[in-house]
């Protein structure tokens, strides 16, 4: 796709958005500091189809302005699948210290703490039980049933570091700041084209266009190299190549971690909402609360996975 349509594309997209959004300010507020960036923009560059659009936010008042607007809305009209969830009401947007995310008040972050409806909260991996699967497909049939008396761009999933909505949005709150501050925390970088709603300014770093061309993962650096390790599985099934140089970047920039202490292997999942790693930390904090072993972390995964 030419850039222009790139443009275009996202302008009808993000306006038919953001006027979907009942409270006014909010809007302004929106359109002021709303930022497309990640993987759509590399899909529709490679003529691919697009799964979603994330959108980021300049400022820590945007971003915590509108995910409390949509964890609001999502309390109000739950999806069929979560209306039995007992924690429903216990969503909150916790912004202390400038990290933002959602929370179970009764339970910490959402899924902390051995919270039994971890699972509303957190995306499942394909791996989840099958009749778990079957449960979810069939409500999902059930709301597609109404989706038509349903309002578009309706918030769908919540997790502690995004709120996904209906029509292919997904806000991210984890981070939000410019674009240079966002793509910060990005690993590849093919990921790194942006959009700016304000703008309309579309940025293409020749860096980023030469890894889509020629399917090549460049690991810049990234707060979250285990993360990294872990996504290049989809892209490898992708067909992209990862050559040896990117995993040793990637295992440098691990090696400044501690990953025997539970808060910071926990904190190196973000991006990794999967329920069983949730099982893993939490069956190891409460095993090794100051320091992970290794052997218990390996009895843990080869039982959880």
């Amino acid at each position: 796709m030419k850039a222009k349509n790139i443009k275009s594309v996202l302008r009808r997209k993000t306006d038919a958005w953001i006027a979907s959004i009942e409270n006014e300010s909010l809007r302004e507020t929106v359109k002021a500091n709303a930022i497309v960036t990640g993987g759509s923009l590399a899909s529709m560059l490679m003529g691919e189809k697009v799964n979603d659009y994330d959108i980021y936010f300049k400022t820590y008042g945007a971003t915590i302005a509108v995910a409390k607007y949509y964890v609001e809305k999502f309390k109000a009209n739950p999806p069929t699948r979560f209306k039995d969830c007992s924690s429903i009401e216990n969503i909150a947007v916790d912004g202390r210290d400038g990290r933002i995310k959602v929370v179970v008040k009764s339970a910490g972050i959402a899924g902390e703490s051995g919270a039994d409806n971890y699972q509303y909260f957190e995306q499942v991996d394909q791996q989840e039980a099958a009749h778990d699967y079957v449960e979810q497909v069939a409500s999902d049939v059930e709301d597609s049933k109404e989706s038509k008396a349903k309002p578009a761009y309706r918030p769908v999933f919540v997790t502690s570091n995004a709120i996904t909505l209906s029509d292919q949005i997904q806000i991210v709150i984890r981070f939000y700041g410019a674009v240079n501050e966002i793509h910060a925390n990005y690993d590849f970088i093919h990921c790194t084209c942006s959009w700016d709603c304000a703008t309309g300014e579309l940025i293409l770093p020749p860096a980023a266009l030469e890894s889509m061309l020629t399917k090549c993962l460049k690991y810049k650096t990234s707060k979250y190299p285990l993360c990294s390790f872990i996504r290049t599985r989809k892209f490898l099934g992708r067909g992209w190549k990862c050559d040896a140089g990117q995993y040793v970047k990637m295992a440098f920039d691990l090696n400044k971690f501690d990953l025997t202490n539970p808060e910071i292997l926990e904190d190196q999942m973000v991006g990794v909402d999967a329920a069983y790693f949730y099982q893993v930390i939490e069956m190891l904090k409460k095993k090794c609360p100051g320091k992970i072993e290794d052997t218990y972390l390996i009895e843990i995964i080869d039982k959880v996975f």
